[in-house]
């Protein structure tokens, strides 16, 4: 896979970067995307499965859902962009990872400042009083009626996730956003830029005179204002860029 030129050029040019990912990072761990053929919403209607009133409306289904989702987001491992997108700490002053995935494998693959634009999967908050403090355990033979409920106030326990309709939480939107006018380049890795607000994130970037890489087998909405495109897989492409970052850069890898 060869770089574009004015990949290189960004990335040497670069101070600040920031690394927008999506689900497509984290396919080659073994998790799903979400569109698509064989992804999450593959034949199903997301309405249905992740938003407040169908929780209200199917708790059981819900929680039965998530907990088989929870449970392949902790037996997957980093894959090589996850770890790639962490190296680049070595070669920039600031790396800001802006995911809308929730399965917290930029963190363990060493990725120090990762803002989750959609929760984590691993995460539990009660709809009453706020995060809780541990995911619970499913009891033998499942959830049963109703989701578990939070030993503070009793209140219905879900995941710790933004849904459809709901905003994102206020702090991490706030940073997520200083970072993107302030990153010199960003990196668009794994998303179809199809779930607003996270895609005008490289929008705010741009506007802010930042370079645009763009990362995915195939083009999305936004590729016509991207500064340089790779068409390939992120465990492909971002190994192969944070390699060259560090070799302009002469940092150790």
């Amino acid at each position: 896979m060869t770089v574009p030129d004015a990949a290189a050029a960004a990335l040497k040019r670069a101070r600040r970067v920031a690394v927008l990912t999506g689900a497509g990072v984290s396919r080659e761990s073994g998790i799903s995307t979400f569109r698509g053929s064989g992804g999450h919403w593959w034949k199903r209607d997301p309405m249905k499965l992740d938003t407040a009133e169908a929780f209200r409306k199917d708790p059981r289904l819900m929680w039965e859902w998530y907990t088989d989702r929870r449970a392949g987001a902790l037996a997957a491992l980093p894959n090589p962009g996850h770890e790639a997108v962490a190296r680049l700490e070595a070669a920039y002053d600031d790396v800001a990872v802006l995911t809308q995935n929730m399965d917290g494998l930029h963190q363990r693959a060493g990725s120090t400042r990762v803002l989750e634009l959609h929760g984590n999967i691993t995460g539990i908050r009660c709809g009453a009083c706020g995060p809780a403090p541990s995911p619970p355990s499913p009891p033998p033979g499942g959830w049963g009626g109703l989701p578990p409920t939070c030993g503070r106030c009793g209140g219905m326990l879900m995941p710790d996730v933004v849904w459809y309709g709901e905003p994102l939480p206020a702090g991490v939107w706030e940073e997520a956003t200083r970072a993107a006018l302030s990153c010199d380049a960003m990196v668009v890795a794994g998303t179809s830029l199809a779930v607003s607000p996270a895609n005008t994130l490289p929008e705010m970037a741009k506007s802010a005179g930042a370079a645009l890489l763009e990362v995915n087998p195939e083009e999305t909405p936004m590729s016509g204002m991207m500064d340089a495109s790779i068409r390939d897989t992120a465990g492909a492409a971002l190994p192969r860029l944070a390699e060259l970052a560090l070799s302009l850069k002469g940092a150790a890898g």
